[in-house]
């Protein structure tokens, strides 16, 4: 579980300057702690348009997360998490993340990925606190697709 690819021209814009531009690492770990999901231990260095992510979270849940609250930000086109460590490592899976298509909603990417469009809430609710909206979601985003008990 190293490298995870964003688009680099889409995503939430942190501070000012060039829109091509990656946000300092200090604003992407403002950003990160915004969404309070445990990421207190997480470093956040910027190489280029990479940004690599060291540290320990608590659960596999977490460790997706922190990877899109960062990669899902503007100038951000690779999230490098070899260096970030899993406590409950027994649960470590690699993770499944769905890049938002033109046209898609958070239903048919349920039907995709499960076969049942009804099941687009599994989605919404692992992707929180970033989505605040179902209806919110943009062409370019990456997003969890948790595994269905």
């Amino acid at each position: 579980m190293g490298f995870f690819n964003f688009v680099k021209s889409v995503g939430k814009k942190l501070g000012i300057g060039d829109e091509e531009e990656v946000a300092n690492a200090e604003d992407l770990k403002k950003e990160l702690d915004s969404y309070n999901l445990g990421t207190d231990n997480v470093e956040i260095e910027v190489k280029g348009d990479t940004v690599v992510v060291k540290g320990e979270v608590a659960d596999q849940s977490i460790f997706e997360k922190a990877i899109l609250a960062v990669g899902n930000t503007l100038g951000v086109s690779k999230v490098e998490a070899s260096e970030m460590k899993v406590a409950d490592a027994g649960s470590v899976a690699e993770p499944v993340f769905h890049e938002v298509k033109k046209g898609e909603n958070l239903w048919k990417i349920a039907t995709k990925h499960y076969g049942n469009g009804s099941k687009y809430t599994a989605i919404f609710e692992a992707n929180k606190p970033m989505l605040s909206d179902p209806d919110l979601i943009y062409p370019g985003q990456n997003l969890r697709i948790p595994a269905l008990d």
